[in-house]
C-alpha cells in the first residue's frame, strides 16, 4: 500500500472523512499507527520528570491519541452503517488488540500515580469548574477502570476486558448475520391486508437483495407493520418467531453461549474493584445511583403499565374472538389486534396517516424547530463525500457562523445495523488557548426505514428521526473546552433526555400543521385528523410500557445474578418473566440472544432502564414550555440549550435543575403514558 489516507491530513470540506478514498485495508495499519503514537504520547507524560499539573498531565492526556481516536471513529460508525465483510473481518482483529491498549492505558502505574496526586491536591489547585470536574472525573475513570488494584487485579482487568472485546464483537456480528440472512419471500396471495406502503417496502427489500417480487425482512420498520396489518396468521407468526430467535439458532452464529460468559466477566470485574454485582458498580455512577432505586422506579411503572396492559388486552380479545381465537390471544397478534382497535375507536388508519409523513419534511421539521429554539439552520453540501448513496450531508449554521456539520443516513440496508442511533465522526472541543485549533462537530443520524417512492412514515418512525435528532443536537450545540466532556460523554442515565424531550416538538400542533403534508396534494393534516393522533397517543401504552420494561428489568437481573456462568439463559428469561407476570401475549422489545444494548458493547449493561430514567426527565421538562403557554418559549428554549451545551462539565441533576428549577418528579411521565 503506497498511500494511505487513514494517515493523511484531511484536505476536504470541514475536515470530513475523504469516504471515496478509504477501503478496509487502509483501517489496520491506521490502527496499529496510531495505537503506537498514542502510546508514545502516554508514555511521555507518564515520563515527564516535572511534577504532575493539570497542564502536563489532564491536559496533555486530553490532547493524545487524536490519531487513534479520529480513525476509531470512522471505523465504527462505517463498520455499523456499511459493516461489510472485510469490515468485519477488520473489526474481529482490532477488537482485542484495541481493548489491550485502552486497558494498558487505564491501568498505567504511573500515570495514575499523576492523576491520583493532582486529585488528592484539587482543591489548591484553583481550577475552573470544567476543569476540576474533568479531573474528577478523569480520577474516577481510572479508579472505576481498576488503576488503584495491585499487580495481579490489574493484569487480570487487562484479560477480562481484551475478552469482552472479542465477545462483544461476535454477539453484535452475530445478529447482523441472522437480521440479514432471513427473509420471507411473499406471494400474491401472501399480500392479504398489507397497505401500499407495506407492499412497496417489501417490493424494495426484495430489489435490494437481488430478488424477485416482495420479501419481509428483520429490520424493525418492515416487521413492525407487516405485523400489524397481516391478515394471514399463519405469516405473522413465522415472521414473529424469526423476529425473537434472532441470535438463537444452534452454531456458529449462536449468541447464547456468549451471555453467561459476558456476565461473569463484568461480575468478576465489578467484584475486583469492590462491587458485589456488575449492577452495583454500573449505577454508582449514575442519576440513579443504585439498583435499588431503579428499582423503586420500575415497579412503580410496572404496576401501573402491566394495569393498563391488562385492560387493553381485553379490548383486544373482544375484536379478536370473533375470528376464532378463543380466550388467548397470541404475539403475532397483538398488533393486529390493536391496529383494528385503533382504527375503531379513535378513527385512525395507519394508511390515512402515513401520506402526511414524507421523510423529507419531517427531517426539514426537525431542522426547523432546532432553527426556532436554538437559531441553528442546515444547509445541504454536495461536496462533502459520504460513503453510501444514501447518506445527506449538511452544513450546520447559527447567526455567527460555522457550527458543524450533519449527516443523515436513513435507510435500512442489508448490511447495516438495525434499529437507530446517533454517533460522531469528531466531536466538538475548544482547547485553543491550550494551542490547540478548535474542533467542530461531525455528527450522523442513522435510522432503518423502509424505503418507498417517496418514503413515507408512520408517526412512531417520525418520532424515531425527532428522537435521533435530539441526540444530533446535543453533539452539535456542545460548546466544551475539553474533548472528554463534549457532547453525548455524560452519564448513561442522562443522555437520553435531550433525545426524548426532542420528540414532543414532533407532536407539536404548529409542527404538525406545517409539516404533516399530504405527499401528494401538499394539503396540511386536517386538525380532526391531529386531535385523534395526540388523543391516541396513550392508546397501547400499557402493551408499550410491558415491553420495554420487561427487558430493561431482565437486564437488572441478570447483572445481579450471584453465579452467572453456569446460566441457562433461556431458563432464566423464561423464570424471571414468570416472577414478573409478564402478560404471555406481549413479548419482550429484546430478547437476551439479540439485545444488542447489552451484549454487543456494554454501554447499556445494567443500564437499559436509563430510558425510562429519562422519560421521567424529558416529561417533566417539557412541561415547563407547558407552563411558559408556548412550545417555543424564548426562555425556556435558552435554559434547554444551555443543558445542551454543557456536555459534562456539570453533574447532570444540576443542570437539570438550572434548567427546570427544581427535580424531576414522575407525575408528567405517568400522565404522558396514560397509566393514571
Amino acid at each position: 500500500m503506497t498511500h494511505n489516507p487513514l494517515l493523511a491530513a484531511w484536505t476536504t470540506p470541514f475536515g470530513a472523512p475523504p469516504f471515496d478514498a478509504i477501503a478496509a485495508e487502509h483501517f489496520s495499519p491506521a490502527f496499529d499507527q496510531g495505537i503506537a503514537e498514542h502510546w508514545a504520547e502516554i508514555e511521555a507524560i507518564a515520563a515527564n520528570p516535572a511534577p504532575a499539573s493539570f497542564e502536563n498531565t489532564i491536559v496533555a492526556m486530553e490532547r493524545g491519541g487524536r490519531m487513534l481516536g479520529r480513525v476509531g471513529a470512522l471505523f465504527f460508525n462505517l463498520v455499523a452503517s456499511h459493516g461489510n465483510a472485510a469490515l468485519q473481518q477488520v473489526e474481529r482483529e482490532m477488537a482485542p488488540k484495541l481493548a489491550a491498549h485502552q486497558s494498558r492505558v487505564a491501568l498505567h502505574p504511573v500515570l495514575f500515580a499523576r492523576v491520583a496526586a493532582l486529585h488528592e491536591r484539587g482543591d489548591a489547585l484553583e481550577l475552573d469548574p470544567d476543569a476540576r470536574r474533568l479531573l474528577e472525573r478523569s480520577h474516577l475513570g481510572f479508579v472505576r477502570a481498576g488503576a488503584a488494584l495491585d499487580d495481579a487485579g490489574r493484569i487480570r482487568m487487562a484479560a477480562i476486558n481484551t475478552r469482552l472485546a472479542t465477545l462483544h464483537t461476535d454477539f453484535g456480528q452475530n445478529v447482523l448475520h441472522d437480521e440479514r440472512e432471513w427473509t420471507m419471500v411473499l406471494s400474491a396471495g401472501d399480500l392479504a391486508g398489507l397497505p401500499d406502503f407495506v407492499v412497496q417496502g417489501a417490493r424494495q427489500a426484495a430489489a435490494e437483495r437481488w430478488l424477485d417480487g416482495h420479501v419481509i425482512t428483520l429490520s424493525r420498520s418492515l416487521i413492525e407493520p407487516f405485523l400489524a396489518f397481516s391478515s394471514r396468521r399463519d405469516l405473522r407468526q413465522a415472521a414473529w418467531r424469526a423476529w425473537v430467535a434472532r441470535g438463537m439458532h444452534a452454531g456458529a452464529h449462536d449468541n447464547r453461549p456468549l451471555i453467561p460468559e459476558i456476565l461473569a466477566l463484568r461480575r468478576e470485574r465489578a467484584r475486583l474493584l469492590g462491587f458485589a454485582h456488575f449492577a452495583d458498580f454500573r449505577l454508582a455512577d449514575s442519576m440513579a445511583g443504585s439498583p435499588e432505586a431503579v428499582a423503586r422506579l420500575t415497579d412503580e411503572v410496572w404496576a401501573a403499565g402491566r394495569r393498563r396492559a391488562g385492560e387493553e388486552a381485553a379490548r383486544l380479545l373482544a375484536v379478536a374472538r370473533p375470528d376464532g381465537l378463543g380466550d388467548r390471544l397470541e404475539p403475532w397478534d397483538w398488533r393486529f389486534y390493536a391496529e383494528r382497535v385503533r382504527q375503531s375507536e379513535y378513527d385512525l388508519d395507519e394508511t390515512l396517516i402515513k401520506p402526511y409523513f414524507e421523510l423529507g419534511r419531517i427531517q426539514q421539521a426537525a431542522f426547523d424547530t432546532a432553527g426556532r429554539l436554538f437559531g441553528l439552520s442546515f444547509h445541504p453540501r454536495e461536496d462533502v463525500a459520504v460513503y453510501h448513496p444514501d447518506v445527506r450531508a449538511y452544513e450546520v449554521r447559527d447567526a455567527d457562523g460555522h457550527v458543524g456539520l450533519f449527516l443523515a443516513d436513513h435507510f435500512a440496508r442489508p448490511d447495516k445495523r438495525s434499529g437507530a442511533w446517533m454517533s460522531s465522526f469528531r466531536s466538538q472541543e475548544d482547547m485553543r488557548h491550550h494551542g490547540e485549533e478548535a474542533a467542530a462537530p461531525i455528527i450522523i443520524n442513522n435510522n432503518n426505514f423502509a424505503r418507498g417512492t417517496p418514503t413515507l412514515l408512520s408517526f412512531d418512525d417520525a418520532s424515531t428521526l425527532f428522537h435521533e435528532f435530539g441526540h444530533a443536537l446535543h453533539g452539535l450545540l456542545s460548546r466544551v473546552r475539553y474533548p472528554s466532556q463534549s457532547g453525548t460523554s455524560v452519564r448513561r442515565d442522562f443522555v437520553e433526555f435531550p433525545s426524548q424531550v426532542y420528540e414532543h416538538w414532533l407532536e407539536a400542533p404548529q409542527t404538525l400543521r406545517e409539516y404533516a403534508r399530504h405527499h401528494e396534494t401538499g394539503e396540511a393534516i386536517p386538525d380532526d385528523l391531529i386531535a385523534r393522533l395526540l388523543a391516541a397517543r396513550t392508546f397501547n401504552q400499557g402493551f408499550a410500557t410491558v415491553e420495554f420494561l420487561a427487558s430493561a428489568i431482565l437486564d437488572m437481573e441478570l447483572h445481579l445474578h450471584p453465579a452467572p456462568e453456569g446460566l441457562d439463559v433461556e431458563v432464566f428469561e423464561a423464570e424471571a418473566l414468570a416472577r414478573l407476570g409478564m402478560p404471555a401475549e406481549i413479548g419482550m422489545r429484546h430478547r437476551p440472544a439479540h439485545f444488542q444494548h447489552l451484549f454487543s458493547g456494554g454501554g447499556y449493561a445494567a443500564g437499559y432502564y436509563s430510558y425510562l430514567w429519562a422519560e421521567v426527565l424529558d416529561a417533566d421538562g417539557f412541561d415547563a414550555f407547558g407552563e411558559a403557554g408556548d412550545p417555543f418559549d424564548p426562555a425556556t428554549a435558552a435554559r434547554l440549550k444551555r443543558v445542551l451545551q454543557a456536555g459534562d462539565t456539570r453533574d447532570p441533576m444540576e443542570l437539570y435543575v438550572a434548567f427546570r428549577g427544581r427535580a424531576p418528579g414522575t407525575a408528567a411521565l405517568l400522565r404522558m403514558r396514560g397509566l393514571v
